[in-house]
């Protein structure tokens, strides 16, 4: 897998050359808030190296993968999620188009807020 594909839409805006509203970065992580977004709060967690899927995940994946499953809480409650169990969030990883993955770069949607949600 390549660390970056030119031709996606992520990737692009991982680089700063799309816009995006930025939650948070590291040297492996980019997370920004969805451009059509389904909750009060909902952000994307994108790794910076170029992974087309959760099919394409290899056992050095691991670590970041845990990384921001860690820091994705963190950053929910940052955004304004109320805190569990009365509050909380989603995280929902769409892979393939039998899974709904509109965008083929690896990337976790952190949804939550009060509901009713548009597509709960």
């Amino acid at each position: 897998m390549s660390l970056h594909d030119p031709n996606c839409l992520f990737c692009k805006i991982i680089a700063g050359q799309i816009p995006s509203k930025k939650v948070y970065e590291d040297e492996e992580l980019f997370v920004f808030h969805d451009i059509h977004p389904w909750a009060p709060v909902h952000f994307l967690m994108v790794p910076k190296q170029h992974i087309p899927s959760m099919a394409q995940l290899q056992p050095e994946h691991a670590g970041l993968l845990g990384r921001m499953m860690v820091l994705a809480p963190q950053l929910a409650a940052q955004e304004g999620c109320r805190p569990y169990p009365q509050g909380g969030f989603r995280v929902i990883a769409n892979t393939g188009d039998d899974g709904g993955q509109e965008v083929h770069h690896l990337h976790l949607h952190v949804i939550g807020g009060p509901r009713p949600w548009l597509k709960g």
